[in-house]
């Protein structure tokens, strides 16, 4: 999710001097745009909020931000959190010693870090719906970042991702092949998944 603000998200204007929980490159992003990043850890967030010395701030989504209480001290949920799309898990570990290992524990340990990761995505799936009912219900106030907002934070992310190339020749080789496979994902899901899911979403809609 986008994340949670004490004020409502207009126009572009309205990040300036935005002061929002954000780690990462979403932060970097958005602070092209006039936002002021705050790295602030799970357990700080609502006080800060609460007391107003941050405006907004992003965790992960309905089920996780509902048990840190957010909807009580800023009415508006925001959507889409285009920085992280998705939750994803890693398992980082020395290539030297796993090209040592067997071949059985290799097959075990790949096993095992593909169920994590689709343990987690299903699990959030099925958690977050009922999650976000409570949260409307309670009087949490869903809202999408407007167009001009949303298109504002595509154009500052790449300029973001060129001026980080200029600087790191390792990214810009990186971020050239991601971004070629991104364009052909994009275009691909056009057809193969999101016509048939805005299809049904008009259609439950209408029951």
């Amino acid at each position: 999710m986008g994340g949670w603000f004490r004020k409502e998200i207009r126009s572009v204007d309205d990040l300036k001097g935005l002061k929002f929980r954000i780690a990462g490159f979403g932060g970097n992003v958005l602070q092209k745009l006039g936002v002021v990043p705050q790295l602030i850890g799970g357990g700080d967030i609502y006080p800060a909020l609460e007391r107003g010395v941050i405006d907004g701030a992003e965790w992960v989504g309905p089920y996780d931000d509902e048990k840190l209480g957010f909807q009580r001290v800023a009415p508006f949920y925001y959507y889409p959190g285009w920085w992280e799309y998705s939750p994803s898990i890693d398992l980082m570990v020395n290539t030297r010693a796993y090209e040592a290992l067997p071949a059985q524990y290799k097959a075990v340990l790949d096993a095992a870090c593909t169920e994590a990761w689709h343990w987690m995505a299903a699990r959030y799936d099925v958690l977050n719906p009922p999650a976000m009912r409570r949260l409307i219900a309670s009087g949490t106030q869903l809202r999408g970042f407007p167009r001009e907002v949303m298109e504002a934070c595509y154009k500052a992310a790449q300029e973001f991702f060129v001026e980080t190339g200029e600087k790191n020749a390792r990214f810009k080789k990186i971020h050239a092949t991601w971004d070629a496979f991104r364009i052909e994902e994009t275009q691909w899901m056009r057809v193969a998944e999101d016509s048939l899911g805005n299809f049904l979403a008009v259609q439950t809609a209408r029951r």
